[in-house]
């Protein structure tokens, strides 16, 4: 277990059990306070009291067994940068960008190329259409160019967003600058307005990109009403079409707030399985409070990822609400054994096992979907591949360790239970899949492995469940054109260095 950054600072250890007391925010003067995290009611409760401002209390998550099951996965720390660019003096999250202190490294960079937007929608934290901020092409350039230069595993993985980026009147030089730079993939987070036209979608394909993080909030137009201000389902229904004829994957990000869509949770998957051939997957994520929100308001209409695990299990019967859901942050064991018998540093998704949890179904041809976790023991899988890793790191001849995985797999591989057509031999080409993009491109592979399809949930916070613990594991990064790196959740709350940054940008005439 790690126990020092790359920089030299201590890693404290996540904090594991309830009740327990982690280090959070004033909502309203920002001020670092503890707070205790707490069950009630089957709940986990934050509680926070700033001598200034009074107490606060929120919903970290709606059901405490999950909560701790999840911790049970964190497989540990990683070490951050060599190179980190933020201040040595204060304390967390005032001496961003990316510190020292830092453990995780950028498993998901964003880059904000416009704050210009084709929607203006209630629901938005990046306050769209507010003071004009857009990076020239330069500028964007630059960003990319510094994640390429991270140290020691470079950034791989970009998604542009914004505002809408793709109104940015250079977005397709930009991509293919994307591409140039080395990235092997390449997404944008989007409305899908512009995307609905195939020419355009074809021209985006063209220029590099990938993916569409296509913003999915319902099945009705009653749901973009209220989240987006307008009926939207028909151009969305066209964003599938011209991802089709362009050959981009699509994932559904539908933003879920109690009461407004959350009922529709199991449609947006039927949705998404009707059209298998373009949808990779679904990001549900809970909608974050900006601004000052009553405690009745934020108690009621607060959503969180046992939440999402729970409606999803109800309205589609294919999970089990506890059990078939882990941490994105559990594939940690398969990239150190990978790292461990290659040599070199890979990019670890050694992220907070609260900021994110996800199920991966594969899919027979009858469209059968069945969680991975019901047919192989993923945790004890794991549990041996962390071990096999640091026995790795320590041997000199690595072929055994390659023999020894695959044993680990065949022996917590339940052929019996898996879904028809998965066989041991198959299920390690599928794995193989996702660790080489081009099964995902080429149609010469095209039966080489079999479909997956997954369903995540990402719960970024804000100011009333702000915990600090998760900030300095944070694997999601904004690159800003100040020169630095941001995690998610110092860059779009708590501190909010989003408003900094954008307005020292300088607009190109």
């Amino acid at each position: 277990m790690q126990t020092l950054t790359l920089a030299g600072r201590q890693i404290p250890p996540i904090s594991r059990a309830l009740p327990r007391t982690v280090r959070s925010l004033c909502p309203e003067c920002g001020r670092v306070i503890p707070a205790e995290e707490f069950v009630e009611d089957g709940r986990v409760i934050m509680q926070k009291n700033c001598q200034a401002h009074g107490s606060f209390r929120d919903i970290v998550f709606s059901d405490a067994e999950m909560f701790l099951r999840l911790e049970a996965w964190h497989f540990g720390d990683g070490q951050g940068f060599a190179n980190p660019g933020g201040a040595e003096a204060g304390e967390c999250p005032d001496r961003c960008g990316i510190c020292g202190w830092h453990t995780s490294h950028t498993s998901l960079a964003n880059v904000d190329l416009t704050s210009r937007c084709n929607l203006t929608c209630p629901v938005c934290f990046a306050d769209a259409n507010g003071r004009p901020y857009e990076l020239s092409l330069d500028q964007a350039v630059g960003t990319l160019t510094r994640l390429r230069a991270q140290c020691p595993s470079p950034a791989f993985a970009v998604q542009f967003s914004g505002g809408e980026p793709t109104v940015h009147p250079r977005f397709l030089d930009i991509v293919a600058s994307a591409k140039a730079l080395g990235f092997s993939h390449i997404q944008v987070a989007s409305n899908g307005l512009k995307l609905a036209d195939p020419d355009y979608a074809c021209r985006a394909r063209e220029a590099g990109l990938q993916y569409v993080y296509l913003q999915m909030d319902g099945v009705s137009d009653d749901v973009f009403v209220q989240m987006r201000g307008r009926r939207l389902l028909a151009k969305k229904l066209a964003v599938l079409e011209s991802a089709r004829k362009a050959g981009l994957r699509i994932i559904f990000v539908p933003t879920i707030a109690k009461g407004v869509n959350d009922q529709q949770v199991g449609d947006l998957f039927r949705l998404a399985f009707e059209h298998l051939d373009v949808l990779s997957g679904i990001c549900f994520q809970p909608m974050t409070f900006t601004g000052r929100i009553p405690e009745g308001d934020r108690l009621r209409q607060r959503f969180t990822l046992s939440d999402m695990a729970r409606e999803f299990s109800a309205q589609t019967g294919l999970t089990h609400p506890l059990e078939d859901w882990f941490p994105l942050s559990s594939a940690v064991p398969l990239i150190r054994f990978a790292g461990a018998l290659s040599g070199a540093a890979l990019v670890n998704h050694t992220c907070h096992p609260h900021c994110g949890l996800m199920t991966l179904l594969f899919v027979d041809q009858q469209r059968r979907a069945v969680p991975i976790t019901r047919f192989l023991d993923l945790y004890r899988l794991l549990k041996d591949i962390e071990t096999l890793a640091a026995k790795t790191r320590k041997s000199r001849v690595r072929v055994l360790s390659k023999v020894r995985a695959l044993q680990a797999l065949k022996r917590h591989f339940d052929a019996d239970r898996a879904p028809e057509g998965l066989t041991f031999f198959r299920f390690l080409q599928t794995l193989d899949g996702f660790a080489d993009k081009k099964y995902s491109w080429d149609d010469t592979y095209k039966g080489y492995t079999y479909k997956t399809f997954y369903v995540t949930g990402m719960h970024f916070m804000d100011s009333y469940n702000y915990d600090l613990e998760r900030v300095s594991r944070c694997g999601v990064h904004y690159s800003a054109p100040d020169g630095r790196l941001y995690p998610f959740c110092t860059y779009n709350s708590g501190p909010t260095y989003r408003k900094r940054v954008e307005q020292g940008v300088a607009l190109e005439p």
